[in-house]
């Protein structure tokens, strides 16, 4: 019996390599932009270990994720920002929505569970929430804010208002499933979006390093295209230049990019952590080599800033949190009543 010819089988040619972003350069600030990037960065600081003693007390309930130490990625990366912009995170949330403009006193009284807080207390440490300030939440299920990220960038695109989502995930996060389902589609769509790896080196508890078989996590988009970059997340200032090479390249049409930012939580994962993972002596080192805070301080210095300006820039703060922290314990919390709004929103 003759044998039936093979099929000719034509193979897709495959899609041409795409160009990359160039290397980003660290920002060259003014004098004035680095007094902001360190009141910003001391601001969170402050209002963080403000929000951990309330949580000793008692005033805090539930979960609560400390940004301690991770403080120039937001700040670098939100400074180049515009009002157009769109952001969105996971539950380590609370310097983020400060940078986006919320007042403290309304963030400290979320985190309190009060009627005045920016969710009318019924979100708490993880689920904040403003749409008048383009912050679409913190979110408590890990890799949530990737595909909702990437929901937010097709509706920039789809409304053409030039805007651009900056969607925050941990090194943990980068390990779900929804992630690359999202940049798959992200890529394909061409979606003006930043994908924000914080890169804080433990996830819950794990080292990356322990827990990805691919741990330079920057190169997680390169079998959907998209590009990566590894930034020192505890430079300001890179992070700065960092987000000015992302923020051209998405808003030049040239769809989503990866920035992984490599960075360190002093804190345990959440408040209920007592972190005995890695050595007393690591978070030492870290604070003493890299603090991102100290960093900038000594470049003010170097601009000629004095030390009784910086000593006065750091009671300002202080007296900035310490009021919000008062405000939050003294406001009432929310009529029961509240527990049924919000609830359902109907669309025509």
């Amino acid at each position: 019996m003759a044998k039936a010819p093979a099929r000719s089988r034509k193979s897709t040619p495959p899609k041409p390599n795409r160009e990359r972003p160039d290397e980003p350069k660290r920002y060259e600030a003014s004098k004035e932009e680095l007094i902001e990037f360190y009141k910003k960065m001391l601001l969170i600081r402050r209002f963080e270990e403000k929000a951990g003693q309330l949580y000793g007390l008692g005033l805090i309930g539930g979960f609560c994720h400390l940004y301690i130490g991770q403080e120039a990625v937001a700040v670098g990366l939100q400074s180049a920002l515009a009002e157009k912009d769109s952001v969105i995170t996971a539950y380590r949330d609370h310097g983020h929505m400060l940078l986006c403009g919320l007042p403290p006193k309304d963030v400290m009284a979320e985190l309190t569970g009060r009627a005045a807080g920016i969710s009318k207390g019924k979100g708490g440490s993880m689920h904040m929430f403003s749409v008048e300030h383009k912050f679409y939440g913190g979110h408590g299920i890990v890799g949530a804010s990737v595909p909702l990220g990437a929901g937010l960038a097709f509706s920039h695109k789809y409304n053409e208002d030039g805007g651009v989502c900056l969607a925050y995930f941990g090194d943990g996060a980068s390990n779900q499933g929804q992630v690359y389902e999202a940049f798959n589609m992200a890529e394909l769509w061409k979606l003006p979006i930043i994908f924000v790896i914080e890169n804080n080196q433990y996830a819950m508890g794990t080292s990356v390093n322990r827990s990805a078989a691919e741990d330079q996590l920057y190169k997680r988009g390169e079998s959907f295209r998209i590009p990566g970059l590894q930034v020192d997340g505890m430079d300001v200032l890179a992070a700065r230049g960092a987000a000015e090479t992302a923020l051209e390249w998405v808003r030049s049409g040239k769809g989503p990019i990866i920035l992984e930012m490599k960075t360190y939580r002093y804190r345990g994962h959440s408040m209920s952590d007592p972190a005995k993972y890695r050595s007393r002596d690591e978070v030492q080192t870290m604070r003493e080599k890299s603090d991102p805070i100290e960093r900038v301080k000594r470049e003010l210095a170097e601009a000629g800033i004095s030390e009784d300006d910086i000593k006065t820039t750091e009671k300002e703060i202080r007296r900035i949190v310490n009021e919000a922290a008062d405000f939050a314990e003294s406001t009432p919390e929310p009529e029961a009543g509240e527990l049924y709004t919000d609830v359902l929103v109907e669309s025509y």
